[in-house]
């Protein structure tokens, strides 16, 4: 049983690892490309700012909050994808 408990600290401390190397790696691909950063932090205000208001910009409302959270999606799984793209280049 003891044997068991210790597997279980060294895999949840292993998978602990891997969330903070690819959180690490996230945060590095941004700080290399500051314009796609500003990108979502600005779309994430105008989601933040349509959702407040108090009319639904000529029925566009909805759509524009809907896109602007896929665009975000989207710009976080481009920089997956090249930070991805840059552990590959060391393993080689």
């Amino acid at each position: 049983m003891r044997k068991a408990f210790l597997g279980m600290c060294v895999l949840g401390t292993l998978a602990f690892a891997q969330v903070s190397f690819a959180q690490e790696t996230a945060k590095k691909e941004l700080r290399e490309h500051p314009r796609i950063a500003a990108a979502i932090r600005e779309l994430h205000g105008a989601i933040e700012y349509m959702e407040r208001a108090p009319h639904d910009f000529g029925g566009h409302k909805a759509q524009a909050i809907a896109d602007s959270r896929k665009a975000i999606e989207q710009l976080r799984l481009a920089m997956q994808y090249r930070a991805s793209q840059e552990s590959r280049k060391g393993k080689k």
